[in-house]
């Protein structure tokens, strides 16, 4: 561990991360069901940060936000990754231990749709700005076919999460598939056909 934070590169993180980790346990997914616990990984996803820094950034007492960051430490979701000499104590710098947490295991009772939920929530609508821009559509298709859909949507994710940081605001990104009740077209009979009109 070095004793000084590192240059933010314009890229993304200050400190290495795996890809992925898996929240699979109870206490994992409910480690992750609070809102100030979602935010805290969200601000790592900037740089590492001390509890003091995110105390300021969130506007909450440190003691509040040293809480919330020993929840997600336990669960593995953060993990110092760096220290620094403040006087005579040590001050510690938090970081995401991945780029992207899988949900694995999620209870029945929960909505699996929850993020449409969140989104709908911390979304800030402005008059005349161009965001934000949402698009539904409909296609009858393989599960199979949907999964590589969805591998695809999580590709852009990521790139989406790694974007150089700047500007003013943050934006979310939101993705989903999601099999529903709509109904289809029967597939075209052998003899089908006609004119057409």
């Amino acid at each position: 561990m070095s004793t000084d934070p590192a240059p933010q590169p314009a890229t993304g993180l200050d400190y290495t991360a795996e890809e992925f980790v898996h929240a699979s346990t109870s206490d994992q997914l409910k480690a992750l069901g609070h809102p100030i616990r979602m935010t805290i990984l969200d601000l790592l996803y900037e740089r590492a940060a001390s509890v003091t820094e995110l105390a300021v950034s969130i506007g909450k007492p440190k003691g509040t936000i040293g809480y919330h960051v020993k929840i997600l430490e336990e669960a593995g979701f953060i993990r110092v990754v760096r220290t620094r000499r403040v006087r005579a104590m040590t001050e510690k710098f938090y970081g995401r231990v991945a780029h992207t947490v899988v949900f694995h295991g999620m209870p029945e009772a929960q909505n699996k749709l929850f993020m449409l939920q969140d989104a709908m929530e911390e979304a800030v609508i402005e008059e005349g700005s161009a965001l934000p821009a949402t698009t539904l559509r409909h296609v009858r298709m393989s599960e199979e076919q949907a999964a590589e859909f969805w591998e695809e949507v999580m590709e852009l994710a990521v790139k989406f999460a790694k974007a150089p940081r700047g500007g003013e605001r943050v934006y979310g990104f939101l993705g989903a598939i999601y099999p529903t009740d709509l109904p289809t077209l029967p597939d075209d009979s052998p003899t089908g056909g006609g004119e057409e009109a």
